[in-house]
């Protein structure tokens, strides 16, 4: 399968929550207030830091993700490349679309001079973690959340 990776545009917003939502465990989740997808979006495609990622193929969005850079002190100053809701179409999925998009946001972080690649998953999603281990993320960190 061809894949086309491109930087979201406003127009793309509505699909990509949808995709995001589809989500049963996101879907889930509780929140305070409307959401602002749109303050949102122009938050991230304002940030140099943020890349909100569109996966095409035939014309059809069939992914996203979004890939925020991260400057620090720790591994030497490296910086560090975070994945954050990466998501493939329901009709899109078992094609290996999102073992391709995870290969893509490594390169793109290699390219970039990171030193860390990192990502977080939700305790419940015991099939994305082996999805992840099998591409060499290993399971290192407790990681601890508190909503506000």
């Amino acid at each position: 399968m061809d894949l086309h990776y491109r930087t979201a545009r406003r127009e793309d917003v509505p699909v990509l929550v949808a995709m995001i939502n589809e989500d049963p465990i996101t879907a889930a989740r509780s929140s305070s207030g409307e959401p602002d997808y749109d303050a949102a979006f122009e938050a991230v495609d304002a940030d140099p830091r943020n890349e909100l990622i569109v996966v095409e193929s035939d014309g059809d969005v069939v992914g996203t993700m979004q890939l925020t850079y991260i400057p620090g002190l720790s591994r030497r100053g490296g910086e560090r490349a975070q994945i954050e809701a990466v998501r493939v179409a329901v009709p899109h999925r078992n094609r290996g679309i999102g073992r391709e998009m995870m290969r893509w946001a490594v390169e793109r972080a290699r390219e970039r001079g990171c030193a860390l690649v990192q990502l977080t998953s939700d305790k419940a999603r015991t099939e994305a973690h082996r999805f992840y281990g099998s591409l060499g993320f290993t399971a290192s960190h407790e990681g601890f959340k508190l909503a506000l």
